[in-house]
């Protein structure tokens, strides 16, 4: 072979590299991966849809209760953001399981009551309304996460302990507190308000009344180490003015 042709297979093979260099598939950035209650669900989907267009990155959300949601992640469930309770993310930072210094409250809402479609909606504007209204309800039920907490306490309260434990359901969302009620299988519910607005197949009843109402704060945080490069700046988008409306949609505030 002679020394052109020889330099004519070295500069297409060099020609062969470059382009193949050129045309190399480029690493696919992953999805920032968050963990979020079912009571923002309906907000933050928007709230997803709209940050995935203005900024480029995907965000991937994975649904569960907060109680759920807590054991996941003090199980070492992979993620990289964290939204649910305010109190369940307090502990989980104790334990050392998210950033401590890394965290944001996005929404604030408060307890609402449903029931079951042809069932006689009871008064609750107070408190002798609502002992009144629990007895009567056939079939109760309120979740495990922050509201059912609240009004597990509640029933204690108004004296109403024992005479009502052998007819309440307790399901680990208020999620499925909403369907429970859709399905009739329970007659008088409790959930946070954005996990009863828009669901069809109940009366809503609205929220307690201000003596009685209690109010969770949602809380977004991060993972301690390996998270994803944006994970700071989707928490920053979760309180921006840009997300307030998301969020009055669902029957929340901005804290």
């Amino acid at each position: 072979m002679t020394v052109c042709g020889l330099m004519r297979i070295v500069l297409v093979g060099c020609s062969l590299i470059a382009i193949g260099g050129a045309g190399a598939a480029q690493p696919v950035e992953r999805p920032l991966r968050m963990i979020a209650a079912n009571a923002v669900k309906d907000g933050l989907q928007q709230l997803t849809t709209q940050y995935e267009r203005q900024f480029g990155h995907r965000v991937e959300i994975v649904w569960s209760g907060t109680e759920a949601t807590a054991r996941r992640i003090a199980a070492e469930e992979r993620f990289d953001a964290v939204l649910i309770g305010g109190e369940a993310i307090d502990r989980l930072v104790a334990a050392g399981h998210l950033a401590p210094d890394v965290k944001v409250a996005v929404a604030r809402t408060g307890v609402a009551v449903a029931v079951r479609n042809g069932y006689p909606p009871p008064v609750i504007d107070s408190a002798d309304a609502l002992r009144a209204a629990l007895l009567a309800a056939p079939r109760v039920a309120y979740s495990a996460g922050p509201s059912g907490v609240y009004i597990e306490s509640l029933i204690v309260r108004l004296g109403l302990g024992e005479q009502v434990a052998a007819k309440l359901t307790r399901p680990s969302s208020g999620a499925e507190v909403a369907q429970l009620v859709a399905r009739r299988a329970v007659d008088l519910a409790f959930a946070q308000v954005s996990e009863l607005v828009g669901v069809a197949e109940i009366q809503s009843l609205g929220p307690l009344p201000p003596s009685l109402q209690n109010y969770t704060i949602y809380v977004a945080a991060s993972g301690r180490s390996d998270v994803h490069p944006q994970t700071t700046a989707w928490l920053r988008f979760l309180t921006s003015p840009q997300a307030r409306e998301a969020i009055e949609a669902m029957g929340m505030e901005q804290p």
